[in-house]
């Protein structure tokens, strides 16, 4: 009798050192995974904090100097800076289209970036509203309106000029299009940050 008491106290005194152990491996396992946890928390952070803080990226309200090419969805170039003299504009101020302005934040001074702007974000869509038919007589007399030109005209209510198209002429008429030329396209632009002058 005396002996099994001896064996159970034996075999009870072997099961608690292994609860023990594994109670022991399975809270440094938990510490491990806290630390995994709070190192991968630190470091999101530190990048989150980065991104909005970093120094060295373009901002709202900083003046940034981009050379671009814009290209059409069919290919075809319709604008481009490069060899010439960078485009300068102040980011967050609408100097240049909503597209190009959101691809522009972000970038480091030598990052090039390609990005396709929808037409929403860009001229917009092709507006039916815009076209006009107009008496000829609107015209100077020393102005003949040729169908396919531009022609800049001054606002009588704050000066400003806008350009618009001659898309149709006739002996008593000029139908104009104040669209853009570039309304209702997608476009997509190579951007190069070549500088920033930081507000």
């Amino acid at each position: 009798m005396a002996y099994r008491i001896i064996v159970y106290k034996s075999i009870m005194k072997k099961s608690e050192k292994i609860k023990g152990k594994e109670a022991i491996t399975a809270r440094k396992k938990k510490q491990v995974q806290y630390g995994i946890i709070a190192a991968a928390g630190i470091v999101i952070a530190a990048i989150i904090l980065l991104v909005i803080f970093n120094p060295f990226v373009a901002k709202a309200g900083d003046t940034v100097d981009v050379y671009y090419t814009g290209t059409l969805d069919n290919g075809t170039i319709f604008d481009t800076n490069v060899n010439v003299s960078p485009l300068t504009f102040t980011l967050g101020k609408g100097m240049v289209i909503p597209g190009f302005d959101q691809a522009v934040a972000g970038m480091a001074v030598k990052d090039i970036k390609t990005v396709r702007i929808p037409s929403e974000k860009a001229y917009g869509s092709y507006n039916n509203s815009l076209v006009h038919i107009v008496n000829r007589s609107a015209f100077p007399a020393n102005v003949t309106p040729v169908a396919g030109q531009y022609y800049g005209i001054k606002r009588t209510t704050d000066g400003a000029v806008s350009y618009v198209k001659i898309i149709n002429v006739t002996q008593s008429t000029v139908t104009l299009d104040e669209n853009n030329e570039l309304a209702g396209q997608n476009l997509t632009f190579s951007i190069s940050l070549v500088g920033i002058n930081q507000k």
